[in-house]
């Protein structure tokens, strides 16, 4: 290799090392890969135990073992579990029989994200805090900056490091030129950086991030993997779908016999909640609502047969609120924690069930829709759940375990496809399979050992977009 090729060397590695610094674990990476991968089971205030522990300091707890034994435990917990790890056996102890799912496919960079998001949310200053001290407590709450300097000084370093050794074997050249009589390269400095293999590199990988990127983008474009809105009403689906045990179908019944699952209205909540008043979690600040919402006296366990003004809608209201506080409590009259807790509760009432296009407290809950399929994609929910026996959980995620609903799935068209390539159709007993005579023969003899979604035209085109 001669010394000009040699420079054009240095000069590209010394380039592509400047611009890899960037390429460092972020905050920004690790709430996305926290969302994808942890949110389902742990709390994002890192400070709540849920279904798994609270991810808050689990840094510190880690930090007699080496760090690979961390990243090891996050991408396969059940192999550390089973090679006797003490860490990993202590956790099992104390949270077993709860799985955690494995994550192989997680990087170094991958999982020091999270860490990083995690540390990031853990020690957040609360926006009560915040507010109370004049918002001088959002600089301390702010960490997903502070090392930015840092990578900043290394990319000054490398730039400067790529001058020299450019200035050095163009000096060398030189040297050599006139020791053999050549023409000493009088090319301006930045014409020996950018020399023509350099330059032709460049827009090469130019062309092809920037193809990449583009791609990616234009791909996810709509995509809301992880979308997980704040809804008007704070439903625990952890709470009724989990520890009470209620069947999706029962709120959902859309979802057997047509093709939308259906919101449920008010009057289903009302089969449970004419009896059960006052929630485990919110006392009666989120039920309060449903009761405005449908018009019911919770007082009486009547509904409110004539139109009430807004002002006698708040004495009604604020009546339960405010009995509920004292029989709580043992007073016999409110204190002023009280009057704050049934004016906060009232307020809340009504920023959640009206707004600009819907002035009236009693009405149906606009709630924010989190699944959403493009206008030109067809989705049957009764074909699925009914015909195919299609568990909620396999689109939806855990949603039994989920405090606050998220989108849980991509709902791509990549996604979509492989489900329908690998999932296998139970023939047994399901007479709407009854006229594929000539798969139930194959699967009689053994010719074929299973038939898939993908058999029966899962994958033509208008079977989803008619």
């Amino acid at each position: 290799m001669t010394l000009k090729n040699l420079r054009s060397f240095l000069s590209l590695v010394c380039l592509l090392m400047s611009v890899s610094v960037f390429a460092q674990p972020s905050v920004d990476a690790g709430k996305t890969l926290f969302r994808n991968y942890c949110a389902t089971c742990h709390a994002k205030d890192m400070k709540t135990n849920s279904t798994g522990p609270a991810l808050g300091g689990t840094e510190e707890r880690w930090a007699d073992y080496p760090r690979e034994d961390l990243y090891n435990w996050i991408r396969n917990s059940q192999a550390m579990i089973n090679a006797g790890h003490p860490r990993a056996v202590e956790l099992w102890d104390e949270w077993k029989p709860t799985v955690m799912t494995p994550w192989p496919n997680l990087t170094d960079d991958d999982v020091e994200s999270i860490l990083l998001y995690i540390n990031d949310e853990y020690t957040k200053v609360p926006a009560a805090a915040v507010a109370a001290d004049g918002g001088s407590a959002g600089a301390v709450a702010d960490t997903s900056g502070k090392y930015n300097w840092l990578y900043y000084v290394l990319f000054g370093m490398l730039a400067f490091l790529a001058i020299i050794l450019t200035k050095i074997i163009g000096g060398l050249d030189n040297v050599l030129a006139a020791k053999d009589g050549r023409e000493i390269d009088q090319k301006p400095f930045l014409k020996q950086i950018f020399t023509k293999q350099v330059t032709s590199l460049l827009i090469f990988a130019a062309v092809v991030i920037g193809g990449y990127t583009t791609v990616t983008r234009a791909i996810n474009l709509g995509r809301q993997q992880g979308y997980q809105p704040d809804q008007p009403i704070n439903f625990s689906h952890a709470i009724h779908a989990g520890e009470n045990g209620i069947d999706c179908q029962y709120c959902h019944d859309g979802a057997r016999r047509s093709k939308h699952a259906v919101i449920p209205a008010t009057n289903t909540c009302m089969n449970c909640h004419s009896a059960i008043k006052v929630g485990s979690n919110f006392g009666t600040a989120e039920l309060t609502k449903i009761y405005a919402s449908a018009g019911y006296d919770p007082n009486t366990s009547k509904y409110i047969e004539e139109d009430l003004t807004d002002e006698e809608l708040e004495t009604l209201y604020k009546k339960w609120i405010a009995d509920n506080y004292l029989s709580e409590t043992g007073l016999t009259a409110l204190d002023r924690k009280g009057n704050k807790v049934v004016k906060d509760q009232w307020e809340d009432i009504v920023s959640s069930l009206t707004n600009e296009q819907k002035k009236s407290i009693q009405g149906p809950v606009e709630w924010v829709r989190i699944h959403n399929l493009p206008d030109h994609v067809y989705f049957n929910h009764a074909q699925h759940v009914s015909v195919g026996g299609v568990e909620c959980q396999t689109c939806h995620g855990k949603v039994e375990e989920m405090a606050v609903v998220e989108q849980h799935a991509p709902l791509s068209m990549g996604w979509c496809i492989n489900c329908h390539r690998q999932t296998e159709v139970d023939f047994k007993g399901n007479e709407y399979y009854a006229n594929y005579e000539l798969y139930h023969e194959q699967l009689a003899t053994g010719d074929k050992e299973k038939v898939t979604v993908e058999d029966i035209g899962g994958l033509e085109c208008q079977k989803c977009h008619y």
